[in-house]
């Protein structure tokens, strides 16, 4: 509809010609930012009042243009569940050999609010949520907390939308590419920095990482690696790259340690 007959048909509804000028300049502008993100999430939304709704912080729910705006806190709270399920699937496939224990450490450092509002600024998210004047003007569009929750919500826009496949695959795309390079510099790599530190303190010579199977197809590799003390294999670790392999191999070596302090003793 062009503007004129949308201004036409809101004026019909006994709206001042002004207020409903206004209504359809932000009817427009709306839609185009709902294009915009639409195009940075890959996805195409079949009901566009989905994505509308997650963009819209509870600072902003009132009448406007005779419907009340809903805000996103319900999608958020369901985007919640399905960040969580896919995000467990993804490491439950990717790290065969880690416990629940460590899993569940990786997964708290992917779904923070700190990865979240990351991905949100990555996307430029903020300049697109729907806020009352007064948030905007404390700094809400750059508010990590408003950000995070907007990206949950929209998670949940998608799978209502969409369903289950089609948010895995936006997921993927905004948190999950760059997972090796986070949970390295994050998570793991403490692991193996303690077990050099450990081993050192006591032998000249650091630990060793040995690649001993690549299996699955070339977008999907899982790698297997062996960390030695002299002839001791301490532990083995599996990850999607070479280095997310030696990360979850120190690790496991961590733990037998923890238990077996003795097989530094003797590296033959």
């Amino acid at each position: 509809m062009g503007f004129w007959k949308r201004l036409k048909s809101v004026v019909a509804r006994g709206v001042s010609r002004q207020d409903a000028t206004r209504l359809v300049i932000d009817a427009r502008a709306e839609a185009l930012a709902l294009e915009a993100v639409q195009a940075k999430l890959n996805y195409t939304f079949t009901d566009p009042y989905l994505l509308r709704q997650a963009l819209v912080h509870r600072s902003q729910t009132h009448i406007l243009g005779g419907g009340r705006l809903e805000s996103n806190e319900r999608l958020e709270f369901l985007g919640d569940s399905v960040l969580g399920l896919v995000v467990n699937a993804y490491l439950y496939r990717h790290y065969p050999l880690l416990e629940e224990g460590d899993l569940t450490k990786m997964k708290s450092k992917l779904v923070c609010g700190e990865s979240l509002s990351r991905v949100a600024s990555r996307l430029k998210l903020g300049e697109h949520i729907q806020m009352s004047r007064g948030e905007a003007a404390t700094g809400g569009r750059k508010r990590a907390s408003i950000l995070a929750d907007a990206v949950e919500a929209i998670i949940g826009a998608v799978y209502l939308d969409g369903g289950l496949k089609a948010t895995a695959e936006v997921i993927d795309l905004w948190l999950l590419e760059d997972a090796d390079a986070f949970l390295t510099e994050r998570t793991l790599v403490n692991d193996k920095s303690r077990l050099q530190e450990m081993i050192q303190a006591r032998h000249k010579s650091p630990p060793a990482y040995r690649l001993v199977d690549a299996s699955g197809p070339d977008h999907a590799r899982t790698f297997m690696v062996e960390v030695l003390f002299g002839a001791i294999v301490l532990g083995r670790g599996a990850g999607p790259s070479k280095k997310r392999a030696e990360q979850a191999a120190a690790t496991a070596a961590m733990r037998r340690l923890g238990t077996q302090p003795g097989l530094l003793d003797n590296p033959d």
